[in-house]
């Protein structure tokens, strides 16, 4: 049985190690989180207020242009998935994969071609392993993304939507990140970036108004709409994926946390559950103990009544 103790007594010792592994990157995890979110309040209403302005500029503009035009038989669709590059985050990457995934088989069930282009470790071993195609990819910067790495991932994504579908161009544009609902719900989402959905500009009318009392607004174009619509395409291409890489960051920060915390209470669970069976085997060490010493005294006893005899 003192063998069995030991074995108890290392297996404690090292689920011990591990709770204070995944207490400290827990408590990074929250730490970080606060900043991201931080960032990504920072940075939507600039992105929704981009849109809205593109929105306006192309609604009011009588030009057909990558930003906004609908193509009549889009034959390539370019879609960007947005993972981590580290693991030990529950089913964060796995999920945004499964939902790219899904977007791939919807899009090739309307006859388009699907160009992949993955951010993330994660997202870019899945593609290697299954020896899928990946067009463009970039990682090491997932947990803590800047301007100028939604820039670097934007320029191939802008020169594809320029080109023609014969050249290696593509009609539209898809993303697929985790967007942070809150700290307990990250929810994996797919976005069309381009073309861009034109929607009215319009405020609804207040009771009793009628639509011909709404002014419309009119816009004039210098030096022309085309070149305004084309000054445009990149900043909003790479204020949407500034957002998006924002929000997976602080996604995935709360889902380390989460997967931690589990980790952490699995391994309390686990220590108290050893230390029981532990006790238990000392028990039964010092019970035989005992009953070998009232054994032997007995023996001895016996060994002595005898010899008296």
């Amino acid at each position: 049985m003192g063998a069995q103790l030991r074995v108890y007594k290392r297996r404690i010792k090292s689920v011990k190690a591990t709770k204070k592994i995944t207490k400290a990157m827990e408590m990074i995890a929250a730490s970080r989180i606060v900043k991201a979110q931080r960032q990504v309040a920072a940075s939507t209403p600039y992105a929704e207020e981009l849109t809205a302005a593109v929105t306006a500029v192309a609604g009011g503009a009588e030009v057909k242009h990558p930003l906004t035009t609908e193509v009549e038989a889009p034959q390539r669709a370019a879609v960007l998935l947005v993972t981590s590059d580290r693991g030990l985050a529950g089913g964060y990457s796995s999920n945004a994969i499964k939902a790219a995934e899904q977007l791939t088989q919807r899009l090739s069930s309307e006859g388009k071609d699907v160009v992949t282009y993955v951010v993330g470790r994660k997202g870019v071993a899945y593609y290697n392993f299954r020896e899928k195609a990946v067009a463009d990819s970039w990682t090491g910067f997932t947990d803590s993304p800047v301007y100028a790495d939604a820039k670097r991932i934007a320029a191939p994504l802008i020169e594809a939507i320029g080109r023609d579908t014969a050249d290696g161009g593509v009609d539209e544009l898809h993303i697929v990140f985790t967007e942070f609902v809150s700290m307990m719900t990250q929810e994996p989402v797919d976005r069309r970036m381009l073309p861009l959905t034109l929607e009215s500009s319009d405020a609804e009318p207040e009771a009793g108004k009628k639509a011909a009392e709404r002014v419309q607004p009119l816009y004039d174009f210098e030096p022309s709409a085309e070149e305004v619509l084309d000054a445009l395409l990149p900043r909003y291409v790479e204020s949407r994926v500034y957002n998006a890489l924002l929000q997976a960051a602080a996604s995935e920060h709360a889902a380390r946390r989460r997967a931690m915390k589990s980790a952490t209470d699995n391994a309390e669970e686990l220590i108290k559950s050893l230390t029981r069976l532990a006790n238990a085997a000392r028990q039964a060490d010092i019970t035989q103990e005992i009953s070998e010493i009232v054994g032997g005294a007995s023996a001895l006893a016996d060994a002595s009544a005898g010899s008296d005899r």
